[in-house]
């Protein structure tokens, strides 16, 4: 590898932390060691293999940048092959914590724990890390998913039961002192959503390995810490406007997250989209149970319905603000195979769902796209992703820079859903420890335990894979 001083490539690789390059074999880091590291499909989700305590037991861990929990099956359960047996490790160490993390279509309780996890194919060494060990859940683990916990790599501000948790990342960059990036390539593109799940995908801990790109890495600023919340300015289909007020793309929020299935838009842009995707394809009627999800579209196998339907493109506003780019992906990533019927059928779901509170860029559009979440320099980067190809043609597409005139200079609300929130959440503080003092000189409080509040939940539904296939 031979990086030329000032080149867009030397600056994706170089974060000023010591960075070791995939091509030094004596450094720290091996990036081509991460190359496929991952399995799985965006249907059930992409997941690591970890080697958990002492004695090392191997589980499979769902990648999650859409929550900040690392937390593992604890306990037997019908829906996993295997779990963490915490009696058989000599180097597991119990907090005595209860956290529940609840999701809007799933929810698991357990407890907080330390022990040492290696990553076999990752960096190198044994790190001790915070871990939840589930005890009880529901609809979390579903059938047929090979996975046993989830890897939350979002931020700590997230963690449940509270930001003082240190997240999985933080303390791979604390204690392996690597910088502090990570980068995620998932090649499930045109592939069934249910499919075997062994797909292949990367998981590049500390920085960036140039095989899994192609082009130029272009960079969004990170708007806020806790999701990785980024700034949407507009979309188009089949290179129209949806001409709708650029707020709207942002409310209340649009995030960047791998835990999620498919491309979620909040109702008005959904609806918007579709209108616009019907009046593009080369159709006159089309069933609105395909568009809503509750129904699949089924043709020829000798048949490619991709060629009927247009191109989406997404605006992200650049790091210099004045422009922007475009990511692009094909029909072949959001009309997505998911059943055969007999010898003649193969039947596709619409890979975009309509959202009540949040624009989430999931696995529909981050299957054509290597994925850079550089939280060094708060951005998030995108270039187009090799193995987004079908048929030999690429599926996804990069381009820019483009003008921001035609947008407002902030498309993100001044106050945050997440800001608002912890106003709430203090002035509920203040009520409890009131009511507190007053319950305190009425009787001796029992024994406190953490139960469901509303500040559990993680409300988007995109900190699992939920739309799995129907």
């Amino acid at each position: 590898l031979v990086l030329r001083p000032g080149s867009r490539q030397q600056d994706a690789l170089s974060s000023g932390n010591g960075l070791a390059l995939a091509s030094d074999p004596g450094g720290t880091l091996n990036f081509l060691a991460m190359v496929e590291n991952l399995q799985g499909d965006s249907g059930r989700g992409y997941y690591l293999e970890l080697l958990i305590g002492t004695p090392p037991q191997a589980l499979n861990i769902l990648v999650d940048t859409g929550s900040s929990n690392f937390a593992v099956a604890g306990v037997p359960d019908p829906d996993v092959t295997s779990y963490f047996n915490t009696e058989l490790s000599s180097t597991y160490k119990s907090q005595g914590i209860d956290v529940t993390v609840k999701y809007s279509q799933g929810s698991w309780t357990g407890v907080l724990g330390t022990d040492v996890i290696t990553i076999p194919k990752g960096i190198y060494g044994s790190y001790t890390i915070n871990i939840a060990i589930i005890l009880e859940s529901e609809n979390f683990f579903l059938p047929g998913v090979k996975w046993q916990g989830i890897l939350g790599l979002a931020y700590s501000t997230l963690a449940k039961p509270s930001s003082s948790v240190e997240t999985f990342f933080d303390s791979l960059v604390r204690q392996a002192k690597i910088p502090n990036i990570f980068s995620l390539q998932m090649c499930g593109a045109g592939l069934p959503v249910s499919g075997n799940g062994t797909n292949g995908g990367s998981l590049v801990l500390g920085g960036i390995e140039p095989s899994l790109y192609k082009g130029d890495i272009w960079y969004t600023p990170i708007k806020e810490e806790w999701y990785y919340q980024v700034e949407i300015l507009k979309l188009e289909v089949g290179g129209q406007n949806l001409e709708l007020d650029c707020r709207e793309y942002n409310a209340d929020k649009a995030i960047v997250d791998s835990g999620t299935t498919l491309l979620r838009l909040p109702e008005k842009v959904f609806i918007a989209l579709v209108q616009a995707i019907a009046r593009t394809s080369l159709f006159m009627e089309f069933s609105s149970g395909f568009w809503t999800g509750s129904q699949l579209a089924c043709w020829d196998k000798t048949e490619r319905p991709w060629s009927l339907f247009p191109k989406l493109s997404i605006y992200l506003r650049d790091e210099n603000s004045s422009r922007s780019f475009r990511i692009s992906i094909l029909p072949q990533l959001y009309i997505q195979p998911i059943l055969g019927l007999g010898e003649n059928l193969q039947c596709y779901r619409f890979g975009i769902s309509s959202s009540s509170n949040a624009l989430v860029i999931g696995a529909t559009v981050m299957e054509g796209f290597y994925v850079i979440f550089d939280r060094a320099q708060r951005r998030v980067g995108f270039a187009v992703s090799p193995c987004a190809e079908v048929d030999g043609s690429p599926v996804s597409e990069i381009e820019g820079p483009f003008t921001t005139a035609d947008v407002a200079s902030n498309c993100v609300s001044s106050v945050s859903f997440h800001e608002l929130w912890i106003a709430s959440y203090a002035l509920m503080s203040l009520c409890g420890i009131i009511l507190l003092v007053l319950i305190i000189r009425l009787l001796i409080p029992p024994r406190c335990q953490h139960g469901y509040t509303d500040n559990d939940v993680v409300n988007d539904e995109s900190s699992l894979v939920h739309h799995r296939w129907k």
